[in-house]
């Protein structure tokens, strides 16, 4: 039985110290942990070498993600964000499989033709991620969008961030059920509200992985998931193995039932 795909969002080990380490510090981390992906953060970035970091990846044994802050549709444009070429080039530069973007602005005229023509010129796999904005982190755009993309054949599927549907007062479970077939890749987080009103990524309670069990349900038998969460302790790798473990664990029962 094959063990589920996991990554590890580079965010999670904190903004500062993934800026002051660089992003190529934690591939052995990762490796060491026992952690199958690496997730690529655009905006953590500094004098980082794509070639030295794809390199240095495979190396290890490590399949990437490229995490884009971009969103695929902007307001009041048809066509895709320009900028989406330019980020499958970076996504490929730094040797990833994937490319992850947010939404956007998703309307009826949006371009999906146009959309089908800039992909097929990469090899990278487009990931689109509910969010935590109001025009894209709310589930109805993404039926639509999924919709077109169903009929149009394009080889993209979700990035299904669990927490994000929080930020605007989502159902994850309504999402999972409604959206759950389209997705490739799961951002595991916990989320708790501070003191001040905001919400907060938070590592995992028992609760949780109980909750994140049921959702994986909706969604193709041991999808790729990730932690994407604090992840800060004395001994980085100890700690990451742990969440590693505990996220590559979920969906394991149902894989073991469906085996006998």
């Amino acid at each position: 039985m094959n063990t589920p795909a996991v990554s590890i969002s580079l965010s999670s080990y904190g903004a500062d110290l993934v800026r002051r380490r660089g992003q190529g510090s934690f591939i052995e981390i990762l490796a060491a942990a026992g952690a199958t992906h690496i997730e690529w953060r655009e905006e953590l970035l500094t004098d980082e070498n794509p070639t030295q970091l794809a390199n240095a990846t495979q190396a290890e044994g490590l399949h990437s993600i490229y995490s884009s802050p971009m969103e695929l549709w902007l307001a009041g444009q048809s066509r895709p964000n320009p900028e989406l070429t330019a980020a499958l080039q970076r996504a490929e530069s730094f040797g990833a499989r994937w490319l992850k973007v947010s939404l956007g602005y998703f309307t009826d005229n949006n371009d999906l033709q146009a959309l089908a023509r800039t992909l097929t010129q990469s090899p990278v796999q487009l990931l689109v991620e509910n969010d935590q904005t109001l025009h894209g982190g709310r589930i109805e755009p993404f039926q639509r969008f999924f919709t077109e993309v169903e009929q149009h054949r394009l080889p993209i599927r979700m990035t299904f961030d669990i927490g994000n549907w929080q930020w605007q007062d989502q159902s994850a479970a309504s999402a999972a059920r409604l959206l759950g077939r389209h997705v490739g890749y799961v951002h595991c987080k916990a989320v708790s509200r501070r003191a001040d009103g905001k919400l907060v990524a938070i590592p995992p309670a028992d609760s949780d992985l109980e909750l994140w069990e049921q959702l994986l349900r909706h969604m193709p038998h041991g999808v790729m998931r990730a932690a994407e969460y604090p992840l800060q302790g004395d001994d980085l790798v100890q700690l990451t193995s742990e969440h590693v473990g505990a996220l590559a664990r979920l969906g394991q029962s149902r894989l073991e039932s469906a085996h006998v």
